[in-house]
């Protein structure tokens, strides 16, 4: 009999470890490929934090080009499948680490989660975790912890832009170029912006490009030099890749460089002679060419950064965040989508026919 009863209650045990194991659910992607066939929402085991870390009950997460490269299996950082993507949250902290003591329970916060935002709860690393205002909107507090950070961290930290700067902003009506292009006007340069429709030429210009330019319509670089002449660019901001970043190093001046933050490119071909052609077109180059120039190309991986040196991502949240807050900085989301529909909200990002944020909420 006593048997029979330590059996019962390891039974009830049991039950009830399977029933609290499942407390959040996650949209995983479960394969490459399309959209409408990569993700599924599941019920997940809630993260624990570590002392340094926090958990976050998430509100929403953003979209980054780079939850498109690993859908389509292009993103060699992601994590193997099943896998839980997602870049930036914002949400309210519910657990606190031990080692952690500049937020608390209940605070707003906006975070870069490396991976594990599609998800009612992520964990992120208390230093790239931000209070934001109640009056922030979620896809203003996701579109800071991402696109403004990276924005502010080329402009501000990389190129360190003058006034009067010649610069050029490639894919300007994105997430990053909306914000590059903002960051540019405050610093006073002279602004030129490249994207692929007629509706976006109308948003380069309501956000201030001084020489908008449609990639589709007319080739960029001869569109910018007919504007400098033999005045090259101080400093080109490219996401795109590929063929584009060898146009945009014959446009420098002395003293200029290119910054390399992507290679959007890349999705637009699906056999792997298209995406080596993609790597090929990039140009070869040797550090002497830089030297007797004058001029550099720069790559900029963000994670990576984010990854080895975390307080420069962090000097750069904290500066947008109160950018944001005194009206300099103006994030324009492009889209708000359920989780339901986050097929539809990728789908809209890889059109590129969106403009500025797109957010997916709970």
């Amino acid at each position: 009999m006593t048997m029979l009863i330590l059996l019962y209650h390891f039974n009830i045990y049991l039950a009830n470890v399977n029933d609290n194991q499942y407390e959040m659910k996650a949209a995983y992607l479960i394969k490459y490929g399309p959209a409408e066939t990569a993700f599924e929402i599941r019920e997940a085991i809630k993260p624990v934090s570590k002392p340094n870390q926090v958990l976050i009950k998430v509100e929403a997460f953003g979209l980054n080009f780079a939850d498109v490269m690993a859908r389509l299996g292009l993103y060699k950082a992601a994590p193997p499948l099943p896998a839980i993507l997602g870049y930036d949250v914002v949400g309210r902290i519910e657990v606190v680490g031990d080692e952690v003591t500049h937020l608390k329970v209940g605070e707003r916060v906006t975070a870069l989660t490396r991976f594990g935002g599609y998800a009612e709860y992520a964990i992120a690393e208390s230093n790239v975790v931000f209070k934001v205002p109640e009056t922030f909107s979620a896809g203003v507090a996701v579109a800071l912890a991402t696109q403004y950070s990276t924005a502010y961290f080329l402009s501000h930290n990389m190129a360190n832009l003058q006034e009067n700067d010649k610069v050029l902003i490639h894919a300007a009506a994105g997430g990053v170029g909306t914000a590059l292009v903002q960051m540019a006007l405050h610093r006073k340069c002279i602004v030129f912006g490249t994207c692929s429709s007629s509706d976006k030429m109308e948003y380069l210009k309501k956000n201030g490009v001084h020489h908008p330019i449609n990639y589709r319509q007319n080739d960029f670089e001869k569109a910018v030099l007919n504007s400098i002449g033999n005045n090259g660019m101080d400093a080109i901001f490219d996401p795109v890749g590929g063929k584009s970043v060898k146009k945009d190093y014959r446009l420098l001046g002395a003293g200029g460089r290119v910054f390399s933050f992507g290679v959007s490119s890349m999705n637009q071909t699906k056999s792997i002679f298209g995406k080596l052609r993609v790597l090929y077109q990039f140009g070869l180059y040797h550090p002497l060419q830089f030297l007797s120039n004058s001029k550099g190309i720069v790559g900029i991986n963000i994670l990576k950064v984010g990854q080895e040196k975390p307080e420069k991502l962090s000097r750069a949240m904290e500066a947008v965040i109160g950018m944001t807050e005194k009206g300099i900085l103006n994030p324009h989301i492009g889209g708000e989508y359920p989780v339901e529909q986050l097929a539809e909200a990728h789908q809209f990002l890889e059109s590129r026919k969106s403009m500025g944020k797109i957010v997916v909420k709970w």
